[in-house]
Formats: C-alpha cells, structure tokens, sequence
C-alpha cells in the first residue's frame, strides 16, 4: 500500500490476480470501528434501506457489497486509498485518521466529529 499521511496499514492479507488502480471499477465490502475498538453499526443501519442483493452475512456479521470507481471520490478518502493496490480476495485493516474520513462533521449518532477510524477492507472484485 502506498504511503499516504493519515493512513496506516494495521494488516494485510494479499487476494490473487490484478492490482486495483485508479479508474477500475471494485466492489468491496467493509467494517468501521472507532479507534478505542467500538465497532460502528453502518452496516446494520444500511441492511435496513438497501436491497438484498447488496447484502450478505457471513459469520453472523451484514457486509454491505459497495461498488466505485477508484479516483471518482466515491468513498472516504481513507477507503479509496486503501483500495488502492489491493488485489481480489485481499483484505486490508487500516487506521484513518480524522481528515481522511468524516473530518469534524462526523455522522450523527454513528461517528463522532475527528474521529480517527479502524476500518476492515475485503476487495471482493475488480472489474476493470
């Protein structure tokens, strides 16, 4: 994973085939927690408004199957640089620091303002 300030590599574990870069096209899935390790409940808000296609369970936990396209600042400065590089099947932990994330608006009731956050990331597909 390239360096980037505010963006620290926590784990990794690399998937199998092409790279993901800017302009591919990726569908991924996530988990957010605070930094002190409370996990934050977006998946489960999201189950509740998007169609089942989007949505799978697995180990008891909602992943939601997000699809962007990297550069187009479809998500979270944090998660599209994470992507970046990240190869189908691989998975990524990373820490994002407040500017990289929600900066100071947060989401209320989820994500205090200038919360850094500890995200895990599954690249599921690139279709580049």
């Amino acid at each position: 994973m390239k360096r980037i300030n505010g963006l620290t590599l926590l784990d990794e574990r690399e998937g199998e085939g092409r790279a993901a870069q800017k302009g591919d096209g990726v569908a991924y899935n996530t988990r957010f927690f605070l930094n002190r390790g409370d996990e934050v409940p977006l998946n489960d808000r999201q189950v509740k408004v998007l169609p089942q296609e989007m949505i799978r369970v697995e180990d008891g936990v909602s992943l939601i199957d997000h699809t962007i396209v990297l550069g187009r600042r479809q998500a979270i400065a944090g998660i599209e640089h994470a992507l970046m590089g990240m190869k189908v099947g691989g998975y990524r932990k990373v820490r994002i620091s407040p500017h990289l994330a929600y900066r100071d608006e947060g989401i209320p009731d989820l994500i205090p303002p200038d919360a850094a956050l500890v995200v895990e990331i599954w690249l599921k597909e690139n279709l580049a």
